[in-house]
């Protein structure tokens, strides 16, 4: 991949004036040699089997090695008759944080961007599995979950969450996109909530992730073992037990007045729009007329974050409403390796060096204003992939798609 001479140049004074060392990173970035086994542990049960993740320390950070034991094991509990569901669980306070950014972050700076490439493949290859599985799936999402956490969790068929469960997409905030299958699940959203989350990275909580339909079932986290060991005791692979079972230790959800969801309508009006100069106006507008809170934070959230980020990120969605997982899969794939190839930005580095890094949070997007952000650098974004570098294949003609 062609490399832009402008960012390494700025790349290069970056690090003479900011001279860090790498022990600036968060943790997540130490255990890149980990063995795959550790990294996904398996607990065997009469009739089921559960992959629970396992870096607690990179909150459960994913890296090629996680993603690719993910898609072996359940390819073969797919095709094993006794095992009739599966369950996926994180170990420690996250279910799973999305990508481990920093190590991207690495490889793109060493010219490893092949390796880059084999995550997203992997990924999103194991995200399409997931989404159409032959088998019931549970998720406990007990914890932070966040971008490709989500992704790999959210299309399967029960998706638990907890009083400790916190979701968001914040990939605009790191000049990255909602991928892994997020333009698929965030575009069927009620209304135009899905843009909201995508352009501002705000958090749900877990009530409010029943409320919009992400997920199924609501239980509190001192409940939660014994959900599971009711779960781990089930011989069975029809989904309405399972469900009944989930319910059994179900909550009763009450959405706080405060809650984002119930500020819907003002989503719709200044989300609806075609383009992110027009949003900016609306929630302005918005503001300006309610004094509501969540309108100028929404401002400040859209102003923090990159630029090209958003209008690719609002264009990603707008077309995942009309598109299949495997459409949006292979769309996304085309994004993401644009994205880190540098040939319109370098805003994914800037971003994650900035947020994740050195942490100054003080990011110098390229371009840095919306009206610098031409249609043809979006286009770029979205176009075909060069010929030495293959599109994303899914074996959709093998699989009957779940959703």
């Amino acid at each position: 991949m062609q490399r832009a001479k402008g960012f390494e140049a700025a790349w290069k004074r970056c690090v003479n004036q900011r001279h860090r060392a790498f022990s600036a990173q968060p943790n997540y970035a130490q255990h890149h040699h980990d063995d795959p086994q550790d990294l996904v542990t398996v607990e065997g049960r009469t009739k089921s089997r559960a992959a629970i993740l396992n870096r607690p320390s990179a909150l459960n950070a994913l890296n090629t090695a996680m993603v690719s034991r993910l898609k072996r094991l359940y390819e073969s509990w797919e095709d094993n008759p006794d095992i009739g569901f599966v369950l996926m669980k994180g170990n420690g306070r996250a279910f799973c944080s999305g990508a481990d950014a920093v190590t991207l972050f690495q490889l793109v700076n060493q010219g490893k961007v092949e390796e880059c490439r084999k995550f997203f493949e992997t990924l999103y290859k194991f995200v399409y599995i997931q989404g159409t599985y032959l088998k019931p799936h549970v998720a406990i999402l007990d914890g932070i979950t966040m971008g490709g956490g989500a992704g790999i969790s959210l299309p399967g068929m029960f998706r638990v969450v907890t009083d400790k469960t916190v979701f968001c997409n914040p990939e605009a905030q790191i000049g990255f996109h909602p991928d892994a299958g997020a333009s698929y699940y965030l575009s069927r959203l009620p209304g135009y909530l899905g843009e909201y989350l995508a352009l501002t990275g705000d958090k749900l909580n877990g009530v409010e992730m029943i409320a919009c339909g992400l997920a199924t079932h609501y239980v509190l986290n001192a409940r939660l073992a014994m959900v599971e060991e009711r779960v781990g005791k089930l011989v069975t692979d029809e989904p309405s037990v399972i469900k009944a079972s989930l319910a059994e230790y179900g909550d009763l959800v009450n959405l706080d007045q405060k809650s984002i969801l119930a500020k819907l309508e003002g989503i719709d009006r200044c989300f609806s729009h075609d383009t992110v100069e027009e949003i900016i106006d609306a929630l302005e507008k918005e503001a300006a007329d309610s004094y509501d809170e969540w309108c100028t934070t929404a401002l400040k959230k859209l102003k923090d974050a990159s630029p090209l980020s958003l209008k690719v990120s609002l264009r990603s969605i707008r077309e995942g409403r009309f598109e299949s997982l495997h459409q949006c899969l292979a769309r996304e794939y085309r994004i993401s390796l644009n994205g880190i190839s540098k040939r319109v930005s370098s805003d994914f580095c800037e971003g994650v060096w900035a947020r994740l890094v050195e942490k100054d949070f003080a990011p110098k997007w390229d371009p840095p204003s919306l009206k610098e952000v031409s249609k043809d650098m979006v286009d770029c974004y979205f176009s075909p992939l060069p010929e030495v570098e293959p599109e994303l294949e899914l074996p959709t003609a093998s699989r009957e798609p779940f959703m």
